[in-house]
């Protein structure tokens, strides 16, 4: 085998062992909050303020994002189904399309741009300014104390949001379909709420975003804890925070997706 060829293939097999070893730390670190999630029910206080700073703090960016999807969903749907003569299903296709896929990826790609990196800035800010380190001198556990709280804010706050999401689209394609282009309001609602069903595609979105909560939150605990403490470290922690809690997102999305349409037909 050539010379280069033989490096790369060692580069290949390095960064996969890399990769392999991170994976197990990540995993190692998500069992360890598990462990130590006991804090978060006894002072329920801890977790409420989290899920007011990744949860309350983001509703701005999800609500209007939302409403311009929505809009969009509209304005796109319409032209789509008005060749076959259909315009009366737009309700149908924006909602279906919204709670069943848009509404948990886009809202926690969106969770992760916002909430995800800022949860691994603050963790990462606290290392590096010794306050872990404080805590542990004081027999402080900070997982406990500081990264659980933040884990299940994040996890509480994800669904939330999605569903958020998914009503200001609704409401976006409602304003596009019916206000201004002049579909039937009465076709628009009444079809929507027959094909729309609650154990079929609301709860596919529920799990779907919660999911993703769960992923996302341990992905931006585990780089602010595991971040250098130094304000480069930090800085490269919250873009990886970003980079993998995007791709882990689509890439569960494309797991959940088929599995349940292997066990639910739709």
């Amino acid at each position: 085998m050539p010379k280069g060829s033989t490096s790369q293939v060692g580069a290949i097999g390095a960064f996969t062992l890399a990769a392999i070893r991170r994976l197990g730390q990540a995993t190692l670190f998500l069992v360890q909050v598990l462990r130590h999630s006991g804090t978060s029910l006894v002072r329920p206080a801890l977790t409420v303020r989290e899920i007011y700073f990744a949860g309350a703090l983001s509703l701005i960016i999800i609500m209007v994002s939302g409403l311009f999807v929505g809009m969009v969903l509209g304005l796109q749907g319409y032209e789509t189904l008005q060749t076959y003569g259909s315009e009366e299903k737009l309700g149908v296709l924006v909602a279906l399309s919204l709670v069943r896929e848009l509404g948990p990826v886009v809202s926690a790609l969106l969770f992760a741009s916002r909430a995800g990196s800022a949860i691994t800035a603050e963790i990462g800010l606290m290392k590096a300014t010794e306050q872990i380190v404080a805590m542990d001198m004081m027999a402080v556990n900070p997982i406990a104390r500081v990264v659980a709280p933040r884990f299940w804010g994040g996890v509480i706050s994800m669904p939330l949001l999605a569903a958020l999401f998914s009503a200001m689209g609704i409401f976006g394609a409602y304003i596009v379909g019916v206000r201004l282009i002049g579909v039937d309001e009465g076709a628009f609602w009444s079809q929507m709420q027959a094909a729309v069903d609650f154990d079929h595609d609301i709860m596919n979105g529920v799990i779907k975003s919660m999911v993703f909560g769960v992923g996302i939150s341990a992905v931006a605990t585990f780089e602010g804890f595991d971040a250098p403490p130094t304000a480069e470290g930090v800085s490269r922690a919250t873009t990886r925070t970003v980079v993998h809690s995007s791709l882990l997102v689509l890439a569960l999305d494309l797991v959940l997706t088929g599995f349940m349409m292997r066990m639910w037909g739709n």
